[in-house]
C-alpha cells in the first residue's frame, strides 16, 4: 500500500486548501488515515486520525473547527480540508497508515511512532 499527499502550495492568513491522500495498492476503507504536520525545526503534530469503515474522526485542538476530514471510496483518496489557514499551520503535510495496518484509530492517537507509509508529504505555506 502506498500513499501519496498532494494539493499543499501558498496561501494567505484566512484563506483555504484542500490536500488529497491518494492511496494505491489496497482499499483506503479499510485503514485508519492519520494526518501529520512538520514545520522546520519542530517535531511531528498529529493533526487528524480518521478510522476506516466510517469509524470516528479524531482532530488536534489546534485545528478544530478549521480542519475537515472526508474519504472518498470510490477514487480510494482521503482529504484534508483546511480553512481559515494560520501562518503557524505552515508545515509539511503527511498521509499515513496505521503501522500494523488497522482500520481503527487509536484514542490516544497522535503518537508519530504508531504510524508509517510517511511517503514525501505536502508543503503548505501561510503567508501575506
Amino acid at each position: 500500500v502506498q500513499l501519496q499527499a498532494s494539493g499543499g502550495g501558498l496561501v494567505q492568513p484566512g484563506g483555504s486548501l484542500r490536500l488529497s491522500c491518494e492511496v494505491s495498492g489496497g482499499t483506503v476503507n479499510y485503514f485508519a488515515i492519520g494526518w501529520f504536520r512538520q514545520a522546520p525545526g519542530k517535531e511531528r503534530e498529529g493533526v487528524s486520525c480518521s478510522s476506516g469503515m466510517d469509524g470516528g474522526i479524531y482532530y488536534a485542538d489546534s485545528v478544530k473547527g478549521r480542519f475537515t476530514v472526508s474519504r472518498d471510496n470510490v477514487t480510494n483518496t482521503v482529504y484534508l480540508e483546511m480553512n481559515n489557514l494560520k501562518p503557524e499551520d505552515t508545515a509539511v503535510y503527511y498521509c499515513v497508515t496505521r503501522a500494523n495496518w488497522s482500520s481503527r484509530c487509536k484514542t490516544k492517537w497522535t503518537l508519530a511512532a504508531d504510524f508509517s507509509n510517511w511517503g514525501q508529504g505536502t508543503q503548505v505555506t501561510v503567508s501575506s
